[in-house]
Order: structure tokens, then sequence, then C-alpha cells
């Protein structure tokens, strides 16, 4: 299967699309709509694939759209079994993927749309807004980090590499940032840097986040 486009820009959420793209070696286009959060060029490309103007945007080869990334690293999983992107369905960790999946894209992920941009939200209080977010996630952060075991492998599922340790590493260049995590999430951050390191990931960040 051939024919992806996806469209993001440098060090934003695509990235996680651009991962699981690498992870599991499918080739495709990368379409640069970098400042597609302002109007402009940028913005009227992205919109016509997709009218929420949100990265990542994966213009499949039948010329679906997805939209989301925990669909994209599903459905990857599934084209691509072998890869080892997800746990399949029958294996014992699938359930704990699933659910630590959908807690990065429905309790962590959701908090930068109103950090980053907090007077859209609340334009009377956006400093509040925007420090009460980030206590937040930073207590995201140590209660996934409690919940990763000691010495149980070196990965968030123990010893099997997954998508997860895909979201950690990306999400670790975001705020509250590494130096937060690691004072005070030693073993996610340990995660982060391991997994920056895998071969097909490697490329991946120093595009996205050099230096």
């Amino acid at each position: 299967m051939s024919g992806w486009r996806l469209f993001g820009a440098r060090g934003w959420g695509s990235t996680l699309a651009e991962g699981a793209l690498a992870w599991v070696g499918e080739p495709f286009e990368f379409v640069d709509v970098e400042g597609f959060d302002s109007p402009g060029p940028a913005r009227d490309r992205l919109i016509a694939v997709n009218p929420l103007a949100r990265v990542p945007t994966l213009a499949a080869p039948d010329g679906e759209a997805l939209t989301e990334s925990a669909a994209i690293v599903l459905l990857l999983a599934e084209l691509r079994p072998e890869a080892g992107l997800a746990p399949p369905p029958a294996d014992p960790l699938r359930a704990a993927f699933l659910n630590r999946l959908a807690w990065f894209v429905s309790a962590l992920y959701p908090t930068f749309t109103y950090r980053d941009y907090p007077e859209r939200w609340a334009p009377d209080a956006a400093a509040q807004l925007a420090e009460r977010v980030d206590s937040f996630r930073q207590s995201l952060w140590t209660q996934f980090e409690s919940d990763v075991g000691d010495g149980d492998g070196e990965w968030v599922l123990g010893d099997t590499p997954s998508a997860l340790d895909l979201y950690v590493t990306i999400f670790s260049h975001w705020r509250p940032r590494r130096p937060w995590l690691a004072e005070h999430c030693p073993k996610l951050m340990a995660i982060a840097l391991r997994a920056e390191r895998l071969p097909a990931l490697a490329p991946v960040m120093a595009r996205n986040f050099p230096g």
C-alpha cells in the first residue's frame, strides 16, 4: 500500500503520525503546512483535506483523511502487524495498550489545546487558565510515572516497545518539557530517551526536534 500524504509541521502533533509511519516502514509524502494555525496558504492547504485544520492529517491512498493520531496508529498497526507498533488483539498486553493510548489522546493531549492558546478559551483569565492546565498536566505525568513498574522492562509495556513509547518521547519535548520530566518522572524520561534512539524513530526525532 502506498500513496500516503501526511500534512504536518515540524515538532507538532504530526510527529506522532510521522513516527508511526516510519516505525512500520510505510512510505509517505510529507506536506509541510507550518504556520497552519494562522490564516494563510498553509492553513488553506490543510483545510482542503481537514476542515478542522488540525495536524496530524493523514490522507490515505484511497483519499480518505485520518485526523486522529490514535486512529492512525491503530490502522497502521493493523496494516503492518509484523512491525510491532501495537500488541495484536490476542496479546495479553493489548488491553493495557489500548487503555494508555486512549489516556494519551483523551486526557493528556487535549491539555495542549487549552494551554497553547489560553486567550481563546478564557480571554479574561488566560494566565489563570494556563497555570491550572500546567498544574493538571504535571499531575497526569506523575500519575503515569507511578504506573510504570520498577524493573519491569525498558518500555511502557515492560519488555515490549510500542506506539506508547513513541507518544512518551514526543510529548517529552512539550510542556513541562524534559528538564521537569527528568526530575519528576525519571522512569518515563528514560523511556523517552530509549525510544528516540530506535533506528526507525531517530531520524524522525532529529528532524522534528533538532538540538
